[in-house]
């Protein structure tokens, strides 16, 4: 077999990344076809038929590697060595982008246990600390199993300047009511730690079950009220119930703290011996059925019974609604009752959960709300004839009562998402949804009008020809 090009005639110039890896091959690369020395295109043809590699590199050889005695050379030793450096480089990178990965989530997670780093005054030093699951408070302590004495520092940041910090045991549950508290409060520059008796919401000052001694409080550079005490709990005792909270301070008393998710989860089992804490299960619970009741009641009586008071108000105007208009309210309001009772029921189990904890207006509200929904719903069963001379007077009332019911629904959903402090982004939520409805019934209600005064124009026209003829209307 002849090679494509003459033996006399020096080889190509190869570009410098490929020249390692043309050096297995005996026969130069072709000229391009318009050289004035390329072979005929026939032997050309015949020499490129020859091969049988797949690859379009080793296409481009116009000798058969066979004829010489040197093997085809594979894809990878004609890629430049750049690319087969990064191909071998790439699981490095990868590894590497995993571990920095890894250790940015981990990051988190070991700042979370930053007790280990507080520092307290007077060389305190206790044996375990622990950050606990909310309102970014820690507690420290060492525990004598044999004395049954327990020492401990709680850390926590008062709401606002000047405010109070507590932490208490509760002997008999895992709520408030029965905690046996340690209160430090603003005096005199500094913070004073009171022991206070806790029944229902109300704070009892006096002597807790638990002997306590070496109460002290100081506030840390971080910002972070520190309490220390010691207390002489029960033989035995190796897992308590634990309470912590924040809150404002004025005028000498202890305010009201606040009802936000992380302030009604303060509260968990710590294990004194092994130093394990867990978030009690109770006050996620809880928080579901608020949050439960809030939705219930955001659809119900805050957006179905807006939607079917549209669909009574501006459909029934267009004939061809006509009777669609009816069944579509009422499916609405039937259905956003049902649901709305729902709501209902779910905020009076609450309240019975939070013995002492009373939200005036906003149970007033419900309740009211509630009642008149319940007069609508039997309204129906007693709704005259569009003929008769009661009518007038009951869609008076119909209406009168439906537009308060959603007015007052309206009011007390705002009202409740106060209470439990909801994220800006679902208020937000409920105020673009109720806009719409709003702008929809704006534009309705221009439509309507117009269609209404159309149709007087019209009937008008049409009195008067017929009056003209001695006839009068069919209808008005």
């Amino acid at each position: 077999m002849t090679a494509s090009v003459g033996t006399n005639r020096s080889p190509p110039r190869v570009h410098r990344p490929f020249r390692l890896a043309l050096n297995n091959c005996a026969a130069p690369a072709p000229l391009p076809p318009h050289h004035p020395s390329s072979p005929p295109a026939a032997a050309g043809a015949a020499s490129i038929s020859k091969l049988q590699a797949p690859e379009p590199q080793i296409r481009s050889l116009s000798a058969s590697p066979r004829a010489t005695g040197h093997p085809l050379p594979s894809p990878r030793s004609l890629a430049p060595k750049g690319a087969a450096a990064a191909a071998m480089s790439f699981p490095r990178l990868l590894l590497a982008v995993v571990l920095v990965a890894t250790v940015a989530v981990s990051a988190p997670a070991r700042a979370g246990a930053a007790c280990s780093a507080d520092t307290f005054s007077s060389n305190r030093v206790y044996a375990t600390c622990t950050d606990l699951t909310s309102l970014g408070a820690s507690i420290h302590w060492t525990y004598d199993t044999a004395a049954s004495s327990l020492s401990v520092a709680f850390l926590a940041a008062p709401p606002s300047s000047g405010g109070w910090v507590a932490w208490g045991l509760n002997p008999t549950g895992n709520g408030m009511d029965g905690t046996q508290a340690l209160v430090a409060v603003p005096k005199g520059g500094g913070y004073d730690v009171q022991t206070y008796r806790i029944s229902g919401i109300t704070l009892n000052q006096g002597t807790l079950s638990y002997p306590t001694s070496q109460l002290s409080a100081e506030v840390g550079s971080d910002g972070r009220v520190r309490m220390f005490g010691t207390l002489k709990l029960q033989n035995g005792t190796g897992e308590v119930n634990q309470i912590w909270q924040v809150g404002p301070y004025s005028g000498g008393s202890i305010g009201q703290h606040d009802m936000g998710s992380g302030n009604m989860n303060a509260k968990g089992k710590l294990n004194l011996v092994t130093g394990a804490s867990t978030a009690a299960s109770g006050g996620n619970s809880v928080l579901r059925q608020k949050n439960t009741h809030g939705v219930l009641n955001a659809v119900s009586w805050g957006l179905l019974l807006p939607m079917g008071a549209i669909f009574a108000r501006y459909l029934k105007t267009f004939k061809s609604a006509d009777p669609a208009w009816f069944y579509l309210h009422v499916a609405c309001q039937l259905i956003g009752y049902g649901v709305g009772v729902s709501g209902w029921a779910t905020g009076i189990h609450l309240g019975n959960l939070s013995k002492g904890i009373t939200y005036s207006v906003h149970r007033n509200i419900g309740i009211t709300v509630f009642a008149l929904g319940t007069l609508q719903i039997f309204a129906l069963f007693l709704r005259p004839k569009p003929d008769h001379k009661f009518r007038f007077y009951w869609n008076v009332y119909h209406h009168s009562v439906g537009y308060t019911i959603i007015i007052l629904g309206i009011i007390n959903i705002f009202k409740g998402m106060s209470i439990l402090d909801v994220e800006q982004k679902w208020k937000t939520g409920y105020i673009i949804a109720i806009c719409i409805l709003g702008a929809v019934a704006l534009v309705l209600e221009a439509v309507t009008w117009g269609i209404v005064l159309k149709r007087r124009k019209e009937d008008s026209k049409t009195y008067n020809g017929a009056a003209s003829n001695g006839h009068l209307p069919l209808s008005m």
